[in-house]
């Protein structure tokens, strides 16, 4: 397994959906994952460290997961399977070990709020470099530049 951080959320400009952009933490390899505008949302509040005036649906999760005295160990991105990821959330509660299904933008806000590390499997990763492939600086760069440039009514808002 690859950890990985999150270094940003931002809207893809050809889709005008949300990409969360993960980038290897021992390496330069960064892969972007589409996600749901509420969950770019939530992933933005914990990079950011805001905490909204009613709980989210993560921060819902995150307070009974404490409550009920469960401790998220890691998350991983697991799989690829036709375009879309799959991720596990690695839990511990009374001494065992659970594995959680998860979609990777939940495993992603979750592992924000515990503050706990994020993978991704290299089988995930080899699986990419046959279809597409993780976006280089460069490419990143031309994205952020790109994104700056984008106002609200380019999103028909």
């Amino acid at each position: 397994m690859i950890e990985v951080k999150v270094v940003n959320v931002a809207i893809d400009v050809n889709s005008k959906m949300p990409v969360v952009i993960l980038k290897e933490k021992s390496g330069g390899k960064k892969l972007p994952i589409w996600i749901g505008l509420f969950e770019a949302q939530a992933i933005a509040l914990a990079l950011q460290d805001l905490k909204p005036p009613r709980p989210l649906t993560h921060d819902l999760t995150k307070s009974l997961i404490e409550k009920l005295k469960g401790k998220i160990e890691k998350v991983v991105i697991s799989d690829l399977k036709n375009n879309t990821f799959y991720a596990r959330i690695m839990m511990r509660k009374n001494g065992e070990a659970l594995d959680i299904d998860s979609r990777p933008s939940d495993a992603i806000a979750l592992a924000l709020r515990f503050k706990v590390p994020i993978y991704i499997d290299e089988i995930v990763l080899d699986k990419i470099a046959v279809g597409s492939k993780p976006i280089d600086d460069k490419e990143f760069k031309e994205f952020k530049k790109k994104l700056k440039d984008l106002k609200p009514e380019d999103f028909g808002l």
